[in-house]
């Protein structure tokens, strides 16, 4: 057990320093960055813990939830750059690939470091949220910026549709992460739209907005696939008409009944779903 420990706490301490000259490099770019210092703040407690010998008491899903954090920090810094950039074509598939890795690892490292706990259990279920949120989103964003460049669509429509789906998949994910809370399991609701949001797996607003980005990804794929005659393993993809079909009458039920005057706009919605139907 206590070999386990060592190998667990090297294996993390190896990443954070890692990261540390990742952050290091790019806060020589912008040393004001309100999201890189957060990053480096916590990679410099993170390095104490492990310079003092960082024992085998260590709370193993603390440190990890830390250094969650930190990747959240430098990636959400690494995306903006590439959004700012709007998605340069010689570099943008790599660097994507690289972020999606990036995030993907606090829950692989989750699953060997804690391998009798639960991911969820041990990140805690909003940085998990965010983790599939942060996937799901990028490649939305991406999606959105080679949606408007048609003669690379074009040339490239098997690709933009398997980075549809990807996202559509994380996204789809991010929703799933806290199961809809049952309404007979005890918990009283006296405000019925916040018993609705629940039972529908509505958290915030950010589920709201994930659900809108999923209907998008959805009629983009639609549109292409119609219009594709490379078909061949169609079975291996999700059915988008079918998935944004649900997810934005969801929608559309949610910020048309109990959000009403919040601000949510349904037109895009409905106009989608008039296609998709």
């Amino acid at each position: 057990m206590a070999d386990d420990y060592r190998r667990q706490g090297f294996e993390l301490e190896r990443r954070i320093f890692e990261l540390d000259v990742k952050c290091s490099s790019l806060r020589a770019e912008k040393q004001d960055d309100d999201y890189l210092q957060n990053a480096s703040a916590i990679l410099e407690k993170l390095k104490g813990h492990f310079r003092q010998g960082g024992g085998e008491s260590s709370n193993i899903s603390k440190l990890l939830q830390d250094y969650t954090q930190v990747v959240l920090d430098i990636t959400f810094y690494e995306e903006n750059k590439l959004v700012d950039q709007e998605f340069p074509e010689d570099c943008s598939p790599f660097k994507i690939q690289q972020l999606l890795q990036d995030l993907t690892e606090p829950e692989v490292l989750a699953g060997r470091l804690a391998p009798t706990q639960e991911v969820q259990s041990v990140l805690g279920l909003e940085l998990l949220e965010c983790l599939y949120w942060r996937r799901g989103a990028l490649l939305y964003m991406y999606c959105h910026t080679l949606h408007q460049r048609k003669q690379w669509i074009k040339k490239n429509k098997e690709t933009f549709l398997k980075c549809i789906q990807e996202g559509v998949r994380y996204l789809m994910r991010m929703l799933q992460v806290r199961s809809s809370v049952k309404l007979n399991d005890g918990v009283v609701l006296h405000d019925t739209s916040t018993a609705s949001f629940l039972s529908e797996g509505i958290f915030s607003d950010t589920h709201l907005l994930t659900m809108m980005y999923i209907g998008e990804m959805c009629f983009w794929a639609v549109k292409y696939e119609d219009c594709s005659a490379d078909m061949d393993r169609k079975e291996d993809r999700l059915q988008f008409r079918d998935i944004g079909t649900q997810i934005l009458n969801k929608y559309v039920l949610a910020c048309e009944g109990p959000l009403q005057g919040q601000g949510w706009n349904t037109e895009n919605a409905k106009e989608i779903l008039s296609i998709l139907q």
